[in-house]
């Protein structure tokens, strides 16, 4: 892992998944993308992508600025900040925007993982 390095996901959500999420959540379906299946796109980046398996949530602060309708694709992207490898801890930026390029939230997360080791620098 080094300073900048990113990871990118794209995704769209159906009428079907506002409804499903809805249900979950004991409310009515939301005429825009609700906000924690956006922050959900992150989620899955961090664990999955980088850091990767492993990743703890310790923090995360996202400012909404905009909403999604469904079946817009949105873009999620997180980017390393900060390393501080003798706690284990990684600062990443977090983007999300619209097909357009309109941002829909933006913020930070700090995670804590087993191996912050940064990469060799060229």
């Amino acid at each position: 892992m080094k300073v900048g390095d990113r990871a990118e996901l794209r995704r769209s959500y159906t009428a079907a998944d506002l409804a499903d999420f809805a249900a979950l959540a004991g409310a009515a379906p939301a005429a825009h993308v609700p906000e924690p299946l956006i922050a959900a796109l992150f989620s899955h980046l961090l664990g999955v992508d980088l850091p990767g398996a492993g990743t703890n949530y310790l923090k995360q602060e996202l400012h909404f600025t905009g909403r999604a309708a469904p079946e817009t694709e949105l873009t999620a992207t997180v980017e390393i900040t900060r390393l501080r490898p003798e706690k284990h801890l990684v600062d990443l930026w977090a983007r999300c925007t619209d097909a357009g390029g309109q941002v829909i939230c933006e913020g930070r997360a700090l995670v804590k993982t087993r191996d912050v080791t940064p990469a060799a620098r060229g």
